[in-house]
């Protein structure tokens, strides 16, 4: 009583034989073509070959459950599932009874028949009636009209001379077809597809009594030339095959492998402006990252992709590689136009647009990549295009859009600004470590502050992952920079709302310990926050300087904490009294009760402004 199911589009049916409801021997997991697989009722299971078919989409169709009897078996009626075994004929009307019947109609023409009727134990990978439909009218026509050449041929290439069930066809594997010793290329994915010269097994291990057939999506081709050969014989990838023989990759592409090649036509070359393009093409470096990062370290066909996958390539980095509904995609775009042109040594996939790597990029094409329009505007108006376009060793700092007021226009102050962001050695946000000073274009040196939850410059916290490109790195930051400038006291004097706070520090003697060099964060109460407290007892406080020492030290901690350093129940010492909590509302930093503004940075400590004391 067996009943096979699957769980995906029409495309993707599979239907699992009896053999593989054998529990009682270990197999490799990948024989299994199924993630999941649940027991229904005695005797009746479903199976998917569909990657996370529990998400009821592949390729973002919705799929569908389809039932049907596991090859050999029939319905009875009035009974579950399949229990009727049916005898196993030869090849020939196994190829009538799972749905090749235009194959079966071929070996007549062909007159193969007799070979697939008579003795021998043969693998035969059958095209479905629909893989020959598929076939462009020229090419069918030319194989029907020769018979006894061609069609025999291309008949024999399906054929391996021995029974091989799908357990046997393992990833990698090549099989000698009977067609002049070419071979056939199997490979069998993690997804649980099985692929035979990238067409796809849809119904595995139909048993005969002279072999075994599997029914597969396309008919396939002999393949004789390499991944090399295929780039180097069509005009449409002319540019590719010189900037492939530039890099010294020809070599490569030549040997055996499983590589995965996404081939940029010239029309792709042409999309990239002329300048860029002779900067990559003219660095032999920049330009073997470019094209490595085309190539897959793994062969990957077509009919192999059911979701987004990440795949490394031979530059190091990954590709998304992935479908939408019948196109292949690349980084969730559909710039694939051609597929599956394979080769004894891999697969080719032609794309429409050339793929940079960040590896290849310079620091302002890095910035152009980014979501910091508004930086790279301004870096370019304030003339360091130079050194975000030369080979210097630098690290851009860019910050994100929302960290603008909107508007800015290029002033000298803006300018030096900008020459702050810029730094003067090529690092990784992996190797900053706190106290660590890095030095600016413009000269300034900046303080690193790592923190539990941010890695912070200054008041700029790291927003993204670094960007790493040929000379240079990129970090994306939350904040514009505001430079660190006198000390806190300095900071204090400056600004009218902290009057009678510059009183009290001097009443209670603490001038001289704000204005010495260290690494303080002061929770500054403004002048509303003093005139929050009744009069009489303000007054008070205010001429007591023993007590007030004691109140504002409870606002002074040991060490630098930026807004971007507070989390949630982020806690300091405070040099007199017990712990203060922070917490965030919004992006304000919150000690205890009492709302606080984001840090102002001093050479000395960090000074958030407090409302209320």
């Amino acid at each position: 009583m067996l009943m096979c199911c699957s769980i995906c589009p029409p495309h993707m049916r599979l239907c699992v034989p009896p053999k593989l409801f054998n529990f009682g021997s270990i197999r490799p997991q990948y024989i299994f073509p199924v993630v999941q697989w649940r027991i229904q009722d005695p005797n009746v299971c479903y199976f998917t070959n569909c990657k996370q078919w529990y998400n009821r989409k592949v390729c973002g169709q919705p799929t569908v459950i389809t039932y049907e009897c596991c090859p050999g078996y029939e319905k009875v009626v009035g009974e579950k599932g399949c229990p009727a075994a049916l005898p196993l004929v030869n090849i020939y009307h196994t190829l009538g009874a799972v749905g090749a019947s235009t194959t079966q109609l071929y070996t007549d023409r062909a007159e193969l028949r007799p070979e697939i009727e008579g003795p021998g134990s043969f693998t035969f990978f059958a095209p479905s009636n629909e893989a020959w439909a598929a076939l462009p009218t020229e090419i069918l026509d030319a194989l029907v009209s020769n018979v006894n050449i061609e069609l025999l041929n291309a008949l024999h290439y399906h054929m391996v001379n021995k029974r091989l069930t799908s357990e046997e066809l393992k990833h990698g594997a090549t099989f000698t077809s009977m067609y002049q010793d070419f071979n056939v290329h199997v490979h069998h994915y993690p997804t649980g597809i099985v692929t035979v010269n990238c067409a796809r097994l849809i119904k595995p291990d139909q048993h005969a009594t002279n072999g075994i057939v599997h029914v597969v999506d396309r008919v396939i081709t002999a393949i004789s030339n390499d991944v090399h050969t295929i780039i180097d014989v069509d005009d449409d990838l002319e540019t590719l095959r010189t900037a492939i023989a530039a890099a010294g990759l020809t070599a490569m592409l030549e040997t055996d492998g499983h590589y995965t090649v996404f081939a940029p036509t010239n029309e792709a070359f042409e999309k990239i402006p002329q300048e860029t393009l002779n900067r990559i093409l003219g660095d032999p470096v920049a330009l073997r990252d470019m094209l490595n990062y085309h190539i897959l370290r793994n062969m990957q066909c077509a009919e192999s992709i059911v979701t987004g996958t990440p795949l490394e390539t031979l530059q190091g980095t990954v590709l998304e590689v992935g479908c939408d509904r019948n196109a292949m995609t690349l980084n969730g775009k559909a710039i694939v136009t051609k597929t599956d042109q394979l080769g004894t040594n891999g697969v080719v996939h032609y794309i429409n647009e050339l793929l940079i790597p960040d590896s290849a990029k310079t620091l302002l094409e890095l910035a152009d990549g980014s979501n910091v329009p508004t930086a790279t505007r301004l870096f370019v108006e304030a003339g360091l295009h130079s050194h975000l376009t030369g080979s210097e060793a630098l690290t851009l700092i860019a910050p994100q859009d929302d960290a603008f007021k909107g508007g800015e226009s290029m002033t000298p102050a803006l300018k030096t600004l900008l020459s702050h962001l810029i730094l003067k050695e090529r690092l990784s946000s992996k190797s900053l470590y706190h106290g660590q000073e890095l030095e600016t274009l413009g000269g300034l040196k900046l303080r690193v502050f790592v923190y539990r939850n941010n890695l912070c410059i200054e008041n700029m916290c790291i927003a993204a992952h670094d960007r790493v490109g040929r000379f240079g790195s990129m970090f994306t930051v939350n904040k514009l920079l505001s430079p660190p400038t006198g000390t806190v006291m300095d900071l204090l004097k400056n600004q009218d709302r902290f009057s009678v706070l510059v009183g009290a520090l001097q009443t209670a003697g603490l001038t001289e310990l704000l204005n010495q060099q260290g690494a303080l964060t002061f929770f500054a109460p403004t002048n509303d926050a003093f005139n929050s407290i009744p009069t009489a007892e303000r007054n008070r406080l205010l001429r007591n300087s023993a007590e007030l020492s004691r109140l504002l030290k409870f606002h002074l901690s040991e060490g630098l904490l930026v807004s971007g350093g507070v989390s949630s129940h982020t806690r300091v010492t405070p040099l007199q009294g017990e712990r203060l909590e922070l917490g965030m509302v919004s992006d304000r930093a919150k000690p205890g009760l009492n709302r606080a503004k984001p840090a102002n940075r001093a050479k000395p400590g960090a000074k958030p402004g407090l409302n209320r004391g």
